[in-house]
This record gives C-alpha cells, sequence and structure tokens, in this order.
C-alpha cells in the first residue's frame, strides 16, 4: 500500500487497512459509522405529494404523505430514493426531524436537464403518487461524541442539515453547534428565516451578489468562512453537505 494510507506511526498504533487485509479465521468488525442505522428497517412505500411549496425560484419543498398504516423510522439526516420508470432512482434528503414526521419534506431544486426535477416543476400535481425506497445513509448526528459541532451547507444540502439541528434542539444536545450556509445570492437561502430561528450561530455567506441585493454579509465560499472562523478545526466534528466541489474543498 502507498504510505501516505496507512504511516509507520499509524501501523505502530495497531492501525490497519482493511481493504488489504486477510482475515486468517473467523471474525466479528463493529463498524461506529453505520452502527446507528443498522436496526433501521429500509422499507419500499407508496407516498402522496400532500402539499408543494416554492421556496425560491429553483427550490421545490415536496410534503409527502404515507399509508395510513405505515411510519418511516429515520435518522435525522438520512435520505430517501424514488423509484422511477425503466430502473431509475433519486435520491433527496429528508429536511424534516424524525419527531415531526406525519409528512417527510424534502427540498428538490431545478437541475438543468433534469428529467426528474423538470417533472416536479413542470408536471407534478399536488395528489400525485410515488414510490421510494429508504431510509438510507450514514450523513446523521454522531451522538457519541462531546465535541462542539460545524454545519456547512450550500443550496439545498441545507435540508438534512436542518432536520439534524432540529432534531438535536428537541433532544436537548447542549454541544455548541454553529451553521453557515452558502449561495451564490440571498435568494439561495432559501429558509433564511427558519435558520435565525434557532438559537444557535448562524452565518449566512453569499458569492455572487448583485447590486441589487444590497448584501452586506459575508462573502466568499462557505467552506472558507468556516476555516477564518476556525482556524484549527482538531477539537470539532463537522458536518458538511451540498454540491459535491463544495463538500471536497471543505473535506481538503
Amino acid at each position: 500500500h502507498q504510505k501516505k494510507a496507512l504511516t509507520d506511526e499509524e501501523k505502530a498504533q495497531g492501525k490497519a487497512l482493511f481493504c488489504q487485509a486477510k482475515p486468517l479465521s473467523d471474525l466479528v468488525i463493529e463498524a461506529r459509522t453505520v452502527g446507528a442505522a443498522k436496526d433501521i428497517q429500509v422499507k419500499t412505500l407508496p407516498c402522496r405529494v400532500q402539499k408543494m411549496e416554492r421556496l425560491a425560484d429553483d427550490v421545490m419543498a415536496l410534503h409527502l404523505k404515507l399509508p395510513a398504516n405505515e411510519k418511516l423510522v429515520f435518522l435525522a439526516g438520512q435520505y430517501i430514493e424514488f423509484l422511477l420508470k425503466e430502473g431509475a432512482k433519486r435520491s433527496f434528503s429528508i429536511a424534516n426531524p424524525p419527531h415531526d414526521a406525519e409528512l417527510l419534506q424534502l427540498h428538490v431544486r431545478r437541475v438543468p436537464g433534469g428529467h426528474f426535477t423538470a417533472h416536479v416543476f413542470d408536471k407534478m400535481k399536488e395528489r400525485d403518487i410515488l414510490r421510494f425506497e429508504g431510509p438510507y445513509g450514514t450523513f446523521f448526528l454522531r451522538e457519541d461524541s462531546p465535541k462542539p459541532m460545524v454545519f456547512v451547507a450550500s443550496g439545498t444540502g441545507f435540508a438534512p442539515i436542518r432536520s439534524i439541528i432540529e432534531s438535536a434542539l428537541h433532544k436537548g444536545v447542549k454541544r455548541a453547534m454553529t451553521l453557515y450556509w452558502g449561495g451564490r445570492r440571498p435568494k439561495d437561502l432559501y429558509l433564511d428565516a427558519v435558520a435565525r430561528s434557532w438559537d444557535i450561530p448562524y452565518v449566512p455567506v453569499i458569492s455572487d451578489a448583485l447590486a441589487e441585493d444590497r448584501w452586506t454579509g459575508r462573502t466568499g465560499f462557505v467552506h472558507r468562512a468556516v476555516m477564518q472562523d476556525f482556524p484549527d478545526l482538531s477539537g470539532h466534528q463537522v458536518y458538511a453537505c451540498g454540491v459535491p466541489i463544495m463538500v471536497d474543498s471543505a473535506r481538503k
């Protein structure tokens, strides 16, 4: 293996690369990352579009109602996959917290050339029936850590972070939480009032404001704003969600 993947110091600490390891006997592996999700049943369910709510020019909130005898058990931050024709699937994070799940809320951004999102904005109607599988995903609150948390969202990456924050506040989690939400223009922060309503520090960051926006807040890339405010993140947990380039840049 390459040294950068596993240094000599890490080997001395007893660490190993499981992708390069060959078990010599039966063994049990406990993966803490997915442990919290292992007992949650993945279901295939129909749902009805109960309400469609335009949150921005290019963002639609879908409120989905499950059959009367069904309930979706999920962890805040997880997602579902819509089952479309010819085997296609589309994934969307659940934006509501588990304790407020009478309706499932999803935030759908219109993607240029996107077949499903074009259907949502141009053809979908309330009372339409959809099918989905879920919940999936390991993006959820790690409750076994005392570290303060920094949430970094871009665009509709706000959806699962909203679920996590509202769930943590509902549970009375005492750890410090700070939210950074980035968009190109102020209108991209489509639930800014909701973010401001939480009793946690909230930093909106805009990268391409126009003169007409009269933006006086933080500017630039959202992950850079975090780095300016937290030059040392070694004692924190960071939850980042949004466009891949933001998450990759934040990870680096």
